[in-house]
């Protein structure tokens, strides 16, 4: 999915230099994400941070999936809700 239109910067292309260790100011240098209007910034920034291993997702889900009481599509209905700043489709 396209995430900078202006720059035409998927959130795949944003991942894959995520997952390589690049910081959001890195990314933004390179392939020029948030470098025009601003309007994708934070679906940017949310895909970066969905990358980070430093603080996983995935990591996070777990905990919440552990708490009592909490059920699990309660979960993955807030996980598929789109980014609030746009509506870009990542986790918001």
């Amino acid at each position: 999915m396209i995430v900078c239109v202006c720059r035409r910067v998927s959130d795949r292309e944003i991942a894959r230099h995520a997952r390589a260790g690049m910081s959001f100011d890195d990314i933004q240098f390179e392939l020029g994400v948030a470098t025009q209007c601003g309007q994708c910034e934070g679906c940017a920034r949310d895909v970066v941070a969905q990358c980070n291993p430093l603080h996983p997702v995935a990591a996070v889900q777990s905990e919440v999936h552990s708490h009592a009481g909490e059920s699990s599509a309660h979960v993955q209905d807030s996980a598929a809700r789109p980014c609030p700043g746009c509506g870009c489709g990542a986790a918001g």
